[in-house]
């Protein structure tokens, strides 16, 4: 019998400066979502609460807060970019190139432009990527440069955290 410990993400190892990691999944945004996160953040522009003043904006209807948009590309590109991190070490030119609206579904591509190891840490390594959203059309919807702090694969901080069963093994 083969057990497999829980593992998804990628090592510092697995990244390849050029290559581009189309993240797995979309994340269609609610009204709801909209609403909870902009009050939640005591956001007070009513462009992303009410649609009555929104109706009367140059943007027509309710724009989702970016704040929101881009918390949720961050979120979608966790999965290849900094599952395995130990900690994000920053976020420069974040740029919002066209705006987000309730029911638009949001996906997210990284490309690796840079790695290093890290100096300080020898279990880590240091990975940029170029990181944009994109709309269910196609249309770029924000980007920015991230720079992470990853685990190499031999580390031990990640391994081993699954609890053993007081019954056994399954």
């Amino acid at each position: 019998m083969t057990v497999h410990e829980p593992e998804i993400g990628r090592y510092y190892e697995d990244f390849t400066v050029g290559d581009v990691y189309q993240h797995p999944m979309g994340r269609t945004i609610s009204e709801a979502d909209n609403t909870w996160f902009t009050l939640l953040t005591m956001n007070t522009n009513q462009s992303h609460f009410n649609a009555h003043f929104a109706d009367r904006t140059p943007v027509g209807k309710i724009i989702v807060n970016s704040g929101l948009s881009v918390a949720i590309v961050l979120g979608l590109s966790v999965i290849d970019v900094s599952q395995k991190a130990i900690v994000n070490l920053g976020w420069e030119d974040i740029k919002l190139t066209h705006p987000v609206f309730v029911g638009d579904t949001v996906y997210a591509e990284s490309k690796v432009i840079a790695k290093r190891e890290s100096k300080s840490r020898p279990y880590a390594g240091i990975v940029t990527c170029r990181t944009r959203g994109l709309n269910q059309d196609g249309d770029e919807i924000m980007s920015w440069t991230r720079t992470v702090m990853v685990y190499k694969r031999d580390a031990p901080y990640d391994k081993g955290y699954f609890p053993r069963a007081k019954t056994g093994p399954l």
